[in-house]
């Protein structure tokens, strides 16, 4: 995916991404029988395991870049697997351009989860991938499409699995699951000339037409490069600005299961992502969960735009940390 990453301190600049292509699809995740569950707890203990299972399998599909094969293919998997877990599913199909002007045909996937609620929570990802691997050293490498593991498909994982346990135990709220699309079809490193807001294109065309007139929750959470070994998630400073209760609350959920080392309590850098969008066209408070390490070089992962986002940086115990958090939270609203 793309972001435009803003270090107060520095005024520096970064971007992330993923790409497309066309593989077959891997078998569907194996999950567990549901355990008896207690009064405040998920009815099952997150599933990493299903949730890694989801990663692979919009891996192997290719790349989901859209106006390819491989992005359609997987379109119907997401949709079908929130059917699968009970579901009402939106399709927002439309027709947006690209910085130079490409016309990319995308869909929005939303799944409702008591649908009749007023009082409702919102879960987003993107689930496009990168076209270019533009950080690569060897500039041979940037004008191909990455698998896009960790950037797109981990954060869709986690909360395919969340749509799993809230089909499994309704939540006392509503709850809409919602994969962006095109949010990583922004300009290259490569291209010099600058076009503002080229990110972001599935949740900037939601923000201005959500599948629900009128739509709002009563704050949303973006899952974003959620599965690598040894993540760190400090807190984004637009999340910060809009949405701090809603940071600090889910920060401290973290810290008292044990998942310290991946909830870092700090600030991190301002980044345009999906979570913006919604922010400033819905009014929405929403949060990013992202990872990125403000006191490195780089700030993103080695990983982050090269055609090393693939399986072999995908952490169970990350994905784990992350959705047990979330899936914590979401029981916990009344």
């Amino acid at each position: 995916m793309n972001k435009l990453i803003y270090i107060l301190t520095t005024a520096a600049l970064l971007s992330c991404g993923n790409s497309g292509g066309n593989q077959q699809p891997a078998a569907s995740p194996q999950v567990q029988p549901a355990s008896t569950a207690t009064a405040t707890a998920p009815a099952t203990p997150f599933n990493a395991d299903s949730a890694y299972q989801y990663v692979a399998r919009q891996v192997a599909f290719g790349p989901r870049v859209p106006n390819t094969d491989a992005h359609k293919a997987c379109a119907r998997f997401l949709k079908s697997e929130l059917e699968r877990h009970g579901a009402k599913v939106f399709v927002q199909e439309a027709t947006v351009k690209a910085y130079d002007d490409t016309p990319l045909a995308i869909q929005n996937i939303i799944g409702s989860f008591n649908p009749d609620s007023k009082d409702r929570l919102l879960l987003f990802a993107h689930w496009d991938s990168r076209p270019y691997a533009d950080a690569e050293a060897n500039p041979k490498d940037q004008h191909s499409p990455i698998d896009g593991a960790d950037d797109g498909a981990s954060g869709v994982g986690v909360l395919l699995e969340i749509a799993r346990q809230l089909g499994e135990k309704a939540p006392a709220v509503g709850v809409d699951i919602i994969f962006f699309d095109a949010e990583d079809y922004g300009k290259p490193d490569f291209v010099r000339n600058f076009k503002a807001d080229t990110w972001c294109l599935g949740s900037q065309f939601w923000a201005k037409n959500p599948h629900i007139p009128g739509y709002t929750a009563r704050f949303g959470i973006l899952l974003d490069m959620v599965g690598a070994k040894d993540a760190v998630f400090y807190k984004e400073y637009t999340s910060m600005r809009y949405a701090a209760r809603y940071v600090d609350m889910i920060w401290e959920k973290a810290r008292s299961l044990g998942y310290g080392k991946y909830f870092i309590n700090g600030e991190g850098g301002a980044i345009t992502d999906d979570h913006q969008y919604v922010i400033s066209g819905r009014n929405i408070p929403c949060l990013d969960i992202i990872n990125y390490d403000p006191e490195t070089e780089k700030g993103f992962s080695d990983h982050w735009h090269t055609h090393h986002d693939n399986m072999d940086i995908i952490d169970r115990s990350t994905l784990h940390a992350v959705g047990h958090t979330v899936l914590e939270i979401i029981y916990e609203q009344h």
